[in-house]
């Protein structure tokens, strides 16, 4: 049976920045709904390595979340205060990651999630060379995937339109060559919304847009065996807007509010060769994320039933 949880950072992010619903809030909510777990969104105001920064205090928190019936499904660690392309040297970036391998251990989470930290046309606004940005990656998340597995955890790569390489071909050939260095820890965060905006409509893709005739079902294919976790949201193929009216990245909006045929890509999902039980609902900057959480719950559940009961 699939379990299914929902991403804390909904309610902190976004709309949400200036009131953001606290943690503990969000945990009697979950479980009043029937959530299996929450995903961790390891950054200010809920649970970070900063602020549970004993293992005595990570004990709390990890009985509080038991004590609401609850499990972590993952971790989205904060390492947005690095760079990753456009700086020679990684370390910071990959001291703050094992920091947060820490963190998530002792809290019982066997996932995190990463990305590329940088937008889409960095290379164009630098002037670094696609290929020294990519080996910079590559070897930067090498290391990473080594620290983690020496945890026993996996990496997921969460690609996406807001963040370099976000072009089909590019997600594919990064993720083969992470995990040809001898990483199967390794692997794509499989965002359905994101999934989307780079399939079909190459959102924020820098030069010669590339997408795919078969959309959604096509890049999983391309992707089968090499998925770490699974984000499911709709797409209404537009990109949510900064605070200055820019294109930012996919609107994750609310189940049924959107384009993607639930019917055709849930069991696709599940041939897909992911080695996780865990359905996420992610609704990122989504407006009014804590109304329409219950309704999002009510579908996945129903997807659940017909699909993978």
């Amino acid at each position: 049976m699939k379990k299914i949880s929902i991403g804390s950072w909904a309610y902190v992010l976004g709309p949400y920045k200036n009131n953001p619903v606290d943690f503990h809030t969000v945990l009697h909510r979950l479980q009043d709904m029937g959530f299996d777990g929450v995903e961790l969104g390891g950054f200010p105001p809920h649970p970070n390595p900063d602020q549970y920064d004993t293992p005595k205090k990570r004990q709390v928190l990890r009985k509080e979340v038991q004590d609401h019936g609850l499990e972590f499904s993952g971790l989205a660690a904060n390492l947005w205060m690095h760079k990753l392309i456009s700086v020679p040297d990684s370390g910071p970036y990959i001291a703050e990651f094992a920091r947060n391998v820490f963190f998530a251990e002792d809290l019982g989470i066997d996932l995190i999630r990463v990305d590329t930290l940088e937008p889409p046309d960095i290379f164009e606004k630098t002037g670094i060379d696609p290929r020294l940005g990519r080996e910079r990656v590559v070897k930067a998340w090498d290391r990473c995937a080594k620290i983690a597995a020496d945890r026993g955890m996996r990496v997921a790569w969460e690609f996406e339109p807001g963040f370099a390489f976000n072009k089909p071909s590019e997600i594919v050939s990064i993720v083969d060559e992470v995990r040809s260095l001898g990483n199967p820890n390794f692997g794509v965060l499989f965002d359905t919304s994101h999934a989307y905006m780079v399939s079909i409509v190459g959102a924020r893709q820098p030069g010669e847009k590339e997408t795919l005739r078969g959309g959604v079902l096509e890049l999983l294919e391309k992707l089968k065996g090499k998925i770490t976790h699974l984000h499911l949201i709709d797409s209404d193929g537009t990109c949510h807007k900064d605070e200055h009216g820019n294109d930012e990245t996919s609107t994750h909006a609310p189940f049924g509010k959107g384009l993607i045929n639930w019917d055709l890509v849930i069991p696709a999902l599940l041939k897909a060769d992911i080695p996780s039980d865990w359905w996420c609902i992610d609704l990122c900057f989504w407006p009014d994320a804590w109304t329409v959480t219950a309704d999002c719950k009510r579908f996945i559940d129903q997807m659940r039933k017909k699909y993978a009961a």
